[in-house]
């Protein structure tokens, strides 16, 4: 017999998905202690669980799923055959008519490419403080994007506008969001992306008490120091998503943190807190956490009954366990605020003392 955890990953479902399957009554357990309601699987159950997963990957309706198993081990596999027939024939529509709609949001993307000038092409030079420029870099550079696939997100951007140097950088699962006040800007809006090699050479000549100069002409960007030292470097050749529709979010219940607690509280959480979570082809842990009666936040257990069942709750939402962790760092407070309201949307990690810095990490489905 093995225990659900075993199962889980023997079989390639997560532990909340072989809950779900047995709720729904595709892939009951062999036996249910009726003391503790942990569930256990007989060994023959283990092919059924693996065959299941693949054609869950394959997005294979549950109704359909229900047939597959019960047809696969039985002599007459036509209906078996058939489903799995049909299913790829609903595939190849769906992959067809994505093509289609993906050709013309391309020429509807091209059409717009030749109607809008870009903010890169202007020039500014504004002075700011070295310190809150360091402390600025410190609080975005974790969430910048390392994908190949994805160049236009691989640096910070560089939003200059009126009194203000917006610093933003985004991996897509999360965003993260600070603010330096400038002087001597009077011109037009300037956004430049600034390499993640040049913004680590940014960052280790910045965070001394003297001023720091940024100059940006086109696309170079230049940053200089009172006494002369310097960092250049080209800037990306790409327009950054519009960050302020990815922030104009829902207000959530707000609690305030202290960040050492509550960051022992993540790595050291309940046993069925995380879960192994794969996305983009990276393995990671999943955090639940929620409010308490008492409004407190607290890394929940993701259920009530004997092997950690999901109870509904609807104020917990999932997290990436690092990136929640990286947040926290990043935000450099002894105490910080989350934000969080439907387990659909992002949390927001907030300071205190600073609502222009913040970070945004996107939610993880559940199976089930």
């Amino acid at each position: 017999m093995r225990s659900i955890g075993e199962m889980a990953r023997d079989s390639g479902l997560s532990v909340s998905a072989l809950r779900f399957y047995d709720r729904a009554g595709v892939l009951v357990p062999a036996w249910v202690d009726p003391v503790s309601g942990y569930r256990w699987y007989a060994p023959g159950q283990l092919d059924e669980a693996r065959l299941l997963a693949r054609l869950r990957r394959a997005g294979m309706p549950l109704a359909d799923i229900r047939l597959v198993l019960a047809g696969w081990t039985g002599a007459d596999t036509d209906l078996v055959q058939q489903l799995l027939e049909a299913h790829l024939r609903r595939l190849e529509r769906g992959l067809a008519d994505a093509r289609g709609e993906f050709s013309t949001l391309r020429a509807l993307l091209d059409d717009r490419e030749k109607s809008m000038t870009p903010l890169r092409t202007a020039t500014a030079r504004p002075a700011l403080a070295s310190s809150e420029l360091a402390a600025a870099l410190d609080a975005v550079r974790f969430a910048a994007c390392t994908d190949p696939e994805l160049p236009m997100l691989g640096g910070v951007l560089f939003d200059l506008d009126g009194d203000a140097l917006r610093l933003v950088a985004t991996d897509r699962y999360r965003l993260a969001v600070a603010r330096v006040p400038v002087t001597g800007h009077g011109g037009p809006r300037v956004q430049v992306v600034v390499p993640l090699p040049l913004v680590d050479a940014m960052r280790a000549l910045v965070g001394g008490t003297e001023p720091v100069r940024l100059a940006v002409d086109g696309d170079r960007v230049t940053l200089e120091t009172g006494g002369g030292r310097q960092v250049a470097g080209q800037s990306l050749d790409h327009d950054f998503p519009d960050y302020l529709r990815l922030v104009s979010l829902p207000a959530g219940r707000r609690a305030v943190v202290d960040v050492a607690a509550f960051r022992e509280a993540v790595q050291e959480g309940p046993v069925r807190t995380g879960e192994v979570r794969e996305q983009d082809g990276a393995v990671f842990d999943v955090s639940v956490i929620g409010a308490g009666a008492d409004g407190a936040v607290q890394v929940c257990d993701d259920g009530t009954d004997g092997d950690g069942g999901v109870n509904g709750n609807g104020d917990r939402v999932a997290v990436n366990r690092t990136f929640l962790l990286d947040a926290l760092d990043a935000g450099a407070r002894d105490r910080l605020v989350l934000e969080f309201g439907a387990p659909t949307a992002p949390v927001a990690i907030r300071r205190p003392d600073d609502e222009d810095t913040f970070s945004l990490l996107m939610p993880v489905r559940l199976d089930g």
